[in-house]
């Protein structure tokens, strides 16, 4: 690393922008953001090389799923918590079990990497999942504000570990009850990072699945596999139920 580049690097962290760095070192404002362009590319490469996620920028989730998370987490960062864990049958704005969850990474110089997790908390866990997408930063809170419009109140943002309990929480529930997850949640796993259960939501309603069908279910198989993973009368369930935006990821 050039002197030149040390001097921007070190500028760049007291967070100047390119114009006011190129002030002060006497340069062109173009070779500042071109000197900032080959870091971010290079430090992208050695996180590569090592294995290591891109770091987070934000991590954002419907209104719905923070009203499940426990007031006393260790973790500190998480924001607006409730007084006490809620359960699905508290929260009447939960609307047919479904929340979102949107993990958003610095990919490269000014990009961000964005999946989105669709959970349905009372039954069939992550109901959708998108494989990252990159933008740039304008484009991500465009992109992030479509996500959360069908959701009456706006996204709150989280912890990564929050994020991460909440998709995995759901994961777990509908497994044990016979489910697999969207067919690109493999594509997108990696995406998540690693969970370290630190952080879990409470899934079901009324402490048992209730399955809320939509328009591409299959709810006759669903019911069917409840059937076999808690038996008759341990389940609940509504069929034809009215289509949501929800319904067209």
């Amino acid at each position: 690393m050039t002197e030149t580049q040390q001097q921007i690097d070190a500028l760049r962290a007291l967070n100047l922008t390119p114009k006011q760095i190129a002030r002060k070192l006497g340069l062109k404002v173009s070779d500042v953001n071109a000197a900032l362009k080959n870091q971010a590319e290079q430090t992208t490469l050695d996180r590569l090389a090592k294995g290591e996620l891109d770091p987070v920028y934000k991590c954002l989730a419907s209104n719905n799923l923070v009203q499940l998370l426990p007031k006393d987490s260790s973790d500190n960062s998480i924001k607006n918590l409730p007084s006490t864990i809620l359960s699905a049958k508290d929260n009447e704005s939960l609307d047919r079990g479904l929340g979102l969850v949107v993990i958003a990474r610095t990919a490269r110089y000014n990009q961000i990497a964005v999946s989105s997790y669709l959970l349905d908390v009372w039954c069939l866990g992550i109901k959708d999942a998108t494989t990252p997408r990159t933008l740039d930063k304008r484009e991500f809170q465009e992109f992030a504000e479509l996500l959360f419009q069908p959701f009456p109140e706006n996204p709150q943002e989280i912890s990564l570990e929050a994020a991460q309990g909440m998709i995995f929480s759901a994961y777990e529930y509908a497994q044990s009850l016979g489910f697999q997850p969207h067919k690109d949640f493999e594509k997108s796993r990696s995406h998540i990072g690693n969970w370290d259960e630190s952080i879990r939501i409470e899934c079901g309603r009324d402490g048992k699945p209730c399955y809320v069908s939509g328009p591409y279910d299959s709810p006759q198989k669903i019911i069917e596999t409840l059937k076999q993973s808690r038996g008759e009368g341990n389940f609940d369930f509504l069929i034809g139920s009215e289509p949501t935006n929800y319904d067209s990821w």
